[in-house]
């Protein structure tokens, strides 16, 4: 034995207690476990058994390391099965071994693997885009699309279960939107302490066989779509406008996130208030209807028609989803709605009198430079008419005649002009 090896073993006997062994913390590895199985119950409780490995030491508390095939939800317990909620879309696996110890870092047995098998059918079949919302913790609705590799004329059903109910049931509302397709059942036997910890699996396949089963699970924590809100008063005072409406049935006013939309009909803009707590702090308002929520909307114009309408959401102070509006509710209008067609007369009219009064500007501009600039005669067309050829007695007198003719108009227009004077005057 080399000296480097000797004085390695010397300095673990001198630092070692003398009562102890060195080799006993030495972690023993134990046995594979023995008869790993794997069963589906309900829908998609996915549940792993097995049994202790044999040979076991008997000084060891056995427990026992298993995780998934990839490598998430590592736990190491007593229990010797282990289950989990998973949408049996795909094959699911889990590895399961022995250990002496809680301590994830020490000597497992060898890992063994189960696994599930994989859903029957053409991949291309199982329909796509699943689905489902739970309204106003009410009802579910469940929708999606149809496979790629699947017949039109496919009868499709729907399967749910949930831990209030004693069986599998199937969904009998099936119905057509489009190309989506859908169904509907009742679901309002949650309405415990504990819901929070449900969850819905559905499976969605034909009786037929012919297409591949999808799979879905839907936390009741999620995917929760409320009912719209009823507004019940609009007033102002202090020039502000108070709000106030009812929640939809089944939810906790500290569960829901409101969103408050206020149309002006004279600015014509939307003005949207997101509201995480509806307070008023008035007293003609508290009290005035029980169950009633009430928010301050400041800045509204009174002497406009404003129309008033409210949505919902849950909040992830009750719930993990938020993203789950209502529909609008019916609007609900206070003020004076301004008459538009006056403005629209003017409107139509500006144009029409702002025309006018360029044509008689121009007019008038004319007749004024008639009198200030008033029109002199050619002498040199006269003297050519009383000297000229004496013969052509028809042109002298057209010449003439013109002259006249002109001169006689300008004259009139000037007339006109200092009537209109005198009249104005």
């Amino acid at each position: 034995m080399c000296c480097e090896c000797l004085l390695s073993r010397a300095l673990i006997y001198w630092c070692w207690p003398a009562s102890r062994d060195p080799a006993e913390h030495i972690p023993e590895t134990q046995p594979p476990v023995t008869n790993l199985s794997v069963s589906v119950e309900n829908l998609c409780t996915v549940i792993w058994t097995w049994d202790p490995p044999e040979g076991a030491s008997p000084n060891c508390t056995l427990r026992y390391f298993s995780h998934f095939d990839n490598k998430q939800d590592k736990k190491i317990a007593p229990e010797t099965h282990r289950s989990k909620e998973v949408p049996l879309n795909e094959r699911i696996c889990l590895q399961v071994g022995s250990q002496c110890s809680t301590n994830e870092s020490d000597n497992p047995s060898i890992l063994v693997e189960k696994c599930t098998p994989p859903p029957e059918g053409d991949p291309e079949s199982a329909v796509t885009e699943l689905q489902c919302v739970w309204h106003n913790l009410s009802y579910m609705k469940c929708t999606w699309l149809p496979g790629r590799n699947t017949s039109p004329d496919t009868n499709y059903t729907l399967y749910y279960w949930h831990s209030s109910l004693g069986k599998i049931l199937q969904c009998e509302d099936i119905y057509r939107e489009g190309q989506h397709i859908g169904c509907s059942f009742a679901l309002t036997n949650l309405k415990d302490s504990s819901f929070e910890q449900h969850s819905v699996q559905i499976v969605v396949k034909d009786n037929a066989g012919k297409i591949r089963p999808s799979f879905n699970i839907v936390p009741l924590t999620s995917h929760v779509k409320p009912d719209p809100p009823h507004i019940k008063r609009l007033f102002f005072q202090n020039g502000n406008l108070y709000v106030q409406w009812k929640n939809p049935q089944n939810f906790y006013s500290r569960c829901l996130s409101y969103q408050v939309e206020v149309n002006n009909s004279q600015t014509e803009t939307n003005d949207i208030f997101y509201v995480e707590e509806a307070k008023c702090q008035n007293s003609e308002f508290e009290g005035n209807l029980e169950g009633t929520i009430c928010f301050m909307v400041p800045g509204v114009l009174p002497d406009t028609l404003n129309t008033v309408r409210i949505r919902v959401r849950t909040n992830k102070l009750c719930y993990e989803d938020d993203k789950l509006w209502s529909n609008w509710s019916q609007a609900m209008s206070i003020g004076e709605n301004t008459d538009p067609t006056f403005y629209i007369t003017m409107l139509l009219a500006t144009p029409v009198i702002v025309a006018g009064a360029i044509i008689v500007l121009l007019l008038y501009l004319k007749r004024l430079k008639i009198i200030i600039f008033p029109p002199i005669p050619d002498p040199g067309k006269i003297f050519k008419e009383m000297f000229g050829d004496q013969n052509d007695d028809t042109l002298h007198w057209r010449k003439y005649d013109i002259y006249e003719k002109q001169t006689k108009e300008e004259t009139d227009s000037v007339v006109l002009i200092e009537n209109l004077k005198k009249a104005s005057q």
